[in-house]
């Protein structure tokens, strides 16, 4: 899936590898990215020419150094990558990245060990790898991945200005490496005032502290005058921001003060000493090439660690790894304290549940008295699908690469919208989608653009759209061609977005009367053709040249010229496949220069940068919604379900929603009929 070839990716020849830790072979992505990184795992006796693999300097480590010993095998050393999980190995969650080192420890200075090799002699200048490098670091501290990345937004950081000081817990491997103990960790919290006189001193409790697991060096008679501790589960990128200068042993925090920008005074010897980044207490010999901090990053995160790919089941490039970790922490940030839904019909809880409910289920208000009465004590969050929401809620709605298949037809969504503010089809009030319009319309990143391009790209070239119907295109007569999409005319994206224009056949004589020698191709609304929603047009002939049923919007929009509509999605996919576009309402991708607005569009729109194509993509294919991957059943970027369209690998709706489909049809039918 991913468009980078490390070695991650590569084949290798398999060696054996014999281990003497069960956790190895129970722990399945651990054994597979073993697998791919060319290990073959055994259990017995090593002979010549194999490997004895542990797990750092765990204490189960002795085993395998001891058979090493006796039989003169090359000891592998494993360990997680600095990129982990939503929360620590000990809650049982699985590494998304290991680190294999031939060599020796990264962590433990007294030896070399494959990283601080990279770092000493490869040449790290190669300008694609720095560019990864460069993304990379933005990209994590934009989504505030670190190596546990499950902290509460909500959390207030300690107000900008002070001194961090980084604990790390009692007899971990790392911190005995570097020689540390509890007077070494006082004498840096001594340093950190004797050099910072009178400055406010923060100490960072570690994760594991926090959560009970092991103790740390500091204790509570240690936060003396303007000594404090901070122990909650906050980012730690948003402490490095407030912090003016950071002292550390041997964290990984260190590392991610570098990335931050920050030159750490540094009382130990991890890895990302002696570079000229640190303020280095010790002196290391062995390192004296002066580094970037994204050679460092390129070295430390993507060249060294062997990555997985949850949505492949394989080995994958750091992108990958980060794609999955920015999903994932996504769907914890906002799913972690749950939910309570309201006007939700019954097919759409199960794709509910899936989207919000993998850390707590969903809690629904039709739901018994004493559920709602201990789901408001909780701190849930409220949702409702936004056509039917009132008040302060979270408004829920369809994203734009929804499916293969119609809504209408119960067929589940791939993604979801949340939006906290209003809802995307709504100009009357802001929406979070509007924010992140006007954000990016400052700039994208060289990493984004290449992104949205590629992703652009895969849509053009797959023909994907929001539904992704299939049908026989027919042959369009020549000249100036218009495509004039149906909507339904009471959708609330009609009723809210376009008050001067919400009838089909309105649309139609207007595009008509505007463009008389154009060829004019109506295609009316699926849902209204299925007979499940008003806008039925009675004589489309009148106006135009060609009606289009059953056909893929994609491939249609190949062959026209221009797009002229009230609010449809089709203007947007319009946009991408750079046609021209008029509208008489105000959807989303109006007001921002990038179409002909014959409606009345928000004047917050028109104010500010304006976002190019790239930006406007970007917004509302890659920041607004949510994915879900239904093979592998987590949250994922866009790109994996582009690939599950792409491949046909989706789950078909359930007999019970083709059945409820059917029933809802007919219902549908026999009500218009009654109108009529």
């Amino acid at each position: 899936m991913s468009q980078y070839q490390d070695h991650n990716a590569g084949e290798e020849t398999s060696r054996r590898l014999y281990v003497y830790n069960g956790g190895f072979f129970t722990q399945k992505r651990v054994r597979l990215l073993l697998h791919g990184a060319g290990y073959r795992l055994s259990l017995g006796l090593p002979k010549a020419g194999d490997l004895v693999g542990v797990w750092g300097q765990s204490p189960t480590s002795h085993r395998g150094e001891a058979i090493a010993a006796k039989y003169n095998a090359p000891i592998v050393r494993i360990e997680d990558a600095f990129l982990r999980s939503l929360h620590p190995g000990r809650a049982g969650e699985p590494p998304i990245g290991l680190m294999i080192d031939e060599t020796g420890l990264h962590f433990d200075p007294a030896a070399p060990s494959d990283l601080e090799t990279l770092l000493k002699t490869h040449p790290l200048d190669d300008g694609a790898l720095m560019a990864r490098a460069r993304a990379g670091m933005a990209r994590m501290q934009e989504a505030q991945v670190s190596k546990y990345s499950a902290c509460d937004p909500d959390i207030s950081a300690p107000d900008p200005g002070y001194v961090l000081v980084v604990d790390q817990t009692q007899n971990d491997a790392a911190v005995r490496a570097s020689k540390g103990d509890r007077s070494r960790f006082l004498e840096m919290l001594f340093v950190a005032q004797e050099e910072n006189p009178r400055a406010r001193i923060v100490i960072k409790t570690h994760p594991e502290t926090a959560a009970g697991y092991r103790a740390g060096h500091y204790r509570s008679e240690d936060a003396t005058g303007n000594i404090e501790f901070f122990d909650a589960p906050i980012s730690p990128w948003r402490l490095l921001e407030g912090a003016t200068k950071v002292y550390t042993l041997s964290s990984q925090m260190g590392f991610e003060a570098i990335l931050a920008g920050h030159k750490p005074r540094v009382f130990g010897g991890p890895f990302y000493a002696g570079w000229g980044l640190t303020d280095d207490e010790d002196v290391f010999a062995r390192r004296r090439r002066p580094l970037s901090r994204a050679q460092m990053f390129a070295a430390a995160m993507i060249l060294y660690p062997r990555w997985f790919d949850p949505y492949s089941g394989q080995t994958g490039s750091f992108e990958d790894a980060l794609g999955a970790m920015e999903a994932q922490l996504r769907a914890w940030t906002e799913d972690s304290k749950g939910w309570v839904a309201s006007g939700m019909r019954l097919w759409k809880r199960a794709p509910l549940q899936a989207f919000f409910g993998s850390h707590h289920p969903v809690c629904y208000e039709d739901t018994p008295t004493k559920v709602r009465n201990i789901s408001g004590k909780t701190g849930r969050r409220r949702m409702a699908w936004a056509g039917k929401a009132q008040g302060d809620v979270v408004r829920v709605e369809d994203g734009f690469v929804r499916s293969r298949g119609l809504g209408a037809e119960l067929t589940p969504p791939l993604s979801l919208v949340l939006d906290d503010l209003g809802i995307y089809y709504d100009p009357t009030a802001p929406s979070r989608l509007e924010d992140m319009v006007q954000r990016v319309a400052k700039g994208l990143r060289p990493d984004q653009i290449e992104r949205i391009e590629r992703i652009r790209d895969r849509l053009l070239r797959s023909n994907l759209s929001k539904y992704n119907l299939s049908g026989e295109l027919p042959t369009f007569s020549p000249g100036h061609r218009i495509l004039v999409p149906g909507q339904v005319e009471d959708d609330a994206s009609i009723l809210r977005g376009s008050p001067d224009l919400q009838s089909n056949t309105e649309l139609l004589r207007k595009t008509r009367d505007a463009n008389p020698d154009a060829v004019v191709l109506w295609k009316p609304h699926p849902d209204v053709v299925a007979g499940l929603r008003k806008g039925h047009v009675e004589a489309p002939e009148e106006w135009a040249d060609m009606t289009l049923e059953n056909c893929n919007i994609s491939e249609v929009l190949k062959q026209v010229d221009e797009v002229w509509t009230m609010t449809s999605l089709t203007g947007f996919e319009a946009l991408i496949r750079s046609c021209r576009v008029t509208t008489f309402g105000a959807p989303f991708y109006a007001g921002w220069g990038l179409t002909r607005d014959l409606g009345r569009v928000p004047a917050r729109r028109l104010q500010g940068p304006r976002p190019d194509l790239n930006a406007l993509m970007y917004a509302v294919l890659v920041d607004y919604p949510r994915y879900y991957d239904p093979i592998r059943k987590l949250p994922c970027p866009i790109e994996t379900v582009l690939e599950r369209l792409e491949t046909g690998n989706l789950p078909s709706p359930g007999p019970f929603n083709r059945s409820l489909s059917k029933l809802q049809g007919a219902l549908a039918s026999q009500a218009h009929l009654w109108r009529r």
